[in-house]
């Protein structure tokens, strides 16, 4: 189980008991539909432990009864599977060109995917917090309408992310020192859940981990696109974080130092070459002719257009791109020997015609013969970051710490 939170460790019996109800809702979520007794035969817990855990569990919706089996030998055995019903997370991500909010169950289905439009750059950090508290309290209503109580919030933000939930610097957006998780809690009025705040990587990765098409995998990079590219890394099942939870920041990975000019004010960084603005800059030298651009999903959709005529500059301009990636995606490949890298957001998008560029890219410069099994592939989770903090949402209940009955 992937959390954005310490997992606790059990020092008396309440933490065990704690422990123990965090591995039964694990095996549930696993390998639902499945009986007590399944699941005192594959944890180990003895099978008054797991009764007692399971009713526990029921009381509070968080799993439920089903029915039961079929073709069993012996007495048959009632079924279980995850509730949840009455419970929501949600997930929030702030981007260069917009907000996005998803909100879900606790066995991972969406109940909302909003997009807005907004310029997050150019409004700065205090009228951006307000918006996004909007959109939060919005989300909000929606679930509790529905008779929802919400477990917890995670906001994704495309730069550095303290322990504290503040942004330190976020070059994308011109932010330096933004204390996002207590602004965020101070505008929805001290909410009664847990308001936490990670990269945009890391929680696009968890997405990808727990949702995506290589679920399960235990070392896996997602990377993020956008203005700036990050790497969010499941190494060994968990989120690789480093000492002060600064790993994973790749987009000032230096490729060509003769190359453009990078917001960092560096020449040749991934960003200036990959990154969003910078692929539109380069395929569509008419896009800014009206002004600067303030939303660049309809600048992608022209650049996918393009590519589907057959446009050659469009194509080759997307070759070099996918290049690029390719090389970056060598060196990971070279220092962290995932099973597998996915490209997500712009990059998925244009991954049809980044990605055989880029994998000859991979297989060419990585050192270890096949690129030492790692697979390059796209995305097909939508707003992963979102989804991701949903689920980081989710990790104090998944951790066995029971919500507040109302």
């Amino acid at each position: 189980m992937i959390s954005i939170h310490n997992e606790p460790q059990p020092t008396d019996l309440g933490d065990v008991r704690v422990a123990n109800r965090a591995v039964v809702l694990r095996h549930v979520r696993l390998h639902a539909p499945c009986s007590r007794a399944d699941i005192a035969a594959r944890t180990g817990l003895n099978k008054a432990t797991v009764s007692s855990l399971v009713s526990e569990l029921i009381d509070q919706r968080l799993v439920r009864e089903t029915g039961l089996t079929e073709n069993r030998v012996g007495r048959p055995a009632t079924m279980l599977v995850l509730d949840g019903e009455p419970y929501a997370a949600l997930g929030l991500q702030i981007g260069v060109d917009e907000l996005v909010a998803v909100a879900i169950d606790l066995a991972g289905n969406r109940l909302l995917t909003w997009r807005r439009a907004f310029t997050a750059a150019a409004v700065g950090p205090t009228e951006t917090m307000r918006a996004l508290a909007a959109v939060t309290r919005r989300a909000i209503g929606r679930v509790t309408a529905q008779g929802r109580t919400v477990l917890g919030l995670t906001v994704g933000v495309p730069g550095l992310v303290d322990p504290a939930g503040a942004v330190p610097l976020a070059a994308a957006l011109g932010w330096r020192d933004v204390p996002v998780a207590a602004d965020l809690r101070a505008a929805l009025r001290q909410p009664p859940f847990a308001v936490g705040v990670d990269t945009v990587a890391n929680l696009a990765a968890l997405a990808e981990q727990r949702h995506g098409t290589y679920a399960g995998t235990a070392d896996l990079v997602h990377l993020t696109g956008g203005p700036t590219v990050g790497a969010g890394i499941i190494a060994a099942g968990r989120l690789l974080r480093g000492g002060h939870g600064f790993a994973g920041e790749i987009s000032h990975l230096c490729l060509d130092p003769a190359g453009p000019t990078c917001l960092c004010g560096g020449r040749g960084c991934l960003a200036a070459l990959v990154g969003l603005p910078a692929v539109v800059a380069r395929l569509l030298p008419d896009a800014t002719a009206d002004g600067p651009i303030t939303d660049y999903l309809p600048e992608l959709e022209r650049i996918v257009a393009l590519a589907r005529q057959g446009d050659p500059t469009v194509l080759s301009g997307l070759a070099e791109t996918g290049r690029q990636v390719g090389r970056a995606v060598a060196i990971l490949a070279d220092l962290l020997n995932p099973q597998v890298v996915v490209l997500g957001d712009h990059l998925a998008t244009l991954a049809p015609w980044l990605l055989p560029a880029a994998r000859s890219e991979l297989a060419a410069r990585s050192h270890a013969p096949d690129a030492g099994g790692c697979r390059l592939d796209a995305s097909t989770l939508t707003a992963a970051a979102a989804l991701g903090g949903a689920t980081a949402a989710l990790a104090t209940v998944e951790a066995g710490r029971l919500p507040a009955l109302t």
